[in-house]
């Protein structure tokens, strides 16, 4: 592996990128009509929102993904780009469009439900992270998220095991985070919220059960992973590793659209290990990040930095 500056401080992440969608209704859902709605678009996918973050904080990142020959995909890699990611391994096909993920809130900004067409992620396949190996030798840190197809996901970790890579792991949703069960001692960071902490332990819990989310992580890093977070929503975090475990209260702020807060916290998380920050002061960090996110009507907090979200903790 090698040991150059640039690579031990590069984070390579693989997964989704597409164009979000979100709703705010104004009322009560009114269902068979029409109903008044704020509605936003921005540049998502969870991967992708990942890179962006981490961008913005100065982290060096480059990306793995697929984006539709079309204009959305044209916009989602030209914003990208620009925001200071490596795109230049991303891969473009012309056989499914830019995935697409459609949200509708609440009038008081909760999510009420969401729909994703993520096909394309079809095209992220085993041979096309073959094909750019050298992206894994070259990273000191990867992310993933488990939109991957399965032989994607099992050649990752593959390859990270190969150039003996940490994996940070996404569950991303609770249809999806069983597939991080085979990849569990693999898994440096995971940050699963309650629903995916309760299919990866087998316990279900509520959120704001803060002994049965503590049980959570510590169950999570007795199965092999090394740093484990549960997000418990307004009731806060909670973490533990071999050595430690406590939980961190949410910062109290109101909410305008919680799509890319949990993204916001793992790029705030990720940024805080490659830059030996502990790790109860990482999840204060990651707390803070999300917190930005959630009053913004948008994925990504545009003025994301590190003295950004000191201040936030300050308040």
């Amino acid at each position: 592996m090698n040991s150059s500056n640039e690579t031990s401080k590069r984070v390579l992440v693989i997964g989704a990128a597409g164009l979000d969608v979100v709703g705010r209704l104004q009322a009560d859902l009114q269902m068979s009509t029409s109903n008044p709605a704020l509605i936003r678009t921005s540049f998502g996918g969870a991967a992708r929102n990942v890179a962006e973050n981490l961008a913005r904080l100065g982290q060096p990142v480059s990306l793995l993904s697929v984006i539709g020959k079309d204009r959305m995909g044209d916009d989602v890699l030209s914003h990208t780009r620009n925001a200071g990611v490596d795109v230049s391994a991303v891969y473009a096909t012309d056989k499914y469009p830019t995935g697409f993920y459609m949200g509708v809130l609440n009038e008081h900004g909760a999510r009420q439900f969401a729909f994703d067409d993520m096909r394309i992620l079809e095209e992220l396949t085993d041979a096309y992270l073959v094909y750019n190996e050298d992206a894994f030798e070259k990273s000191g840190l990867i992310f993933l998220d488990a939109n991957l197809p399965e032989k994607a996901l099992k050649k990752a970790f593959a390859l990270a095991h190969k150039y003996k890579v940490p994996v940070c792991a996404d569950p991303t949703s609770g249809a999806l985070a069983a597939r991080l069960k085979p990849y569990l001692r693999q898994i440096k960071l995971l940050i699963p919220n309650r629903i995916e902490a309760g299919i990866l332990t087998g316990r279900p819990f509520e959120a704001s059960n803060r002994e049965a989310a503590l049980d959570a992580v510590r169950t999570l890093v007795n199965l092999g992973v090394e740093i484990a977070m549960v997000t418990l929503g307004e009731h806060g975090l909670c973490y533990a590793t071999s050595e430690t475990n406590g939980h961190i209260s949410a910062l109290h702020t109101t909410v305008a659209d919680p799509t890319g807060a949990g993204d916001a916290l793992w790029a705030a998380v990720i940024y805080a290990l490659m830059n030996e920050i502990e790790i109860d002061d990482a999840a204060r960090l990651g707390i803070s990040a999300a917190s930005l996110v959630l009053r913004y009507p948008g994925t990504v907090y545009p003025e994301l930095s590190l003295q950004k979200l000191y201040d936030e903790l300050a308040i």
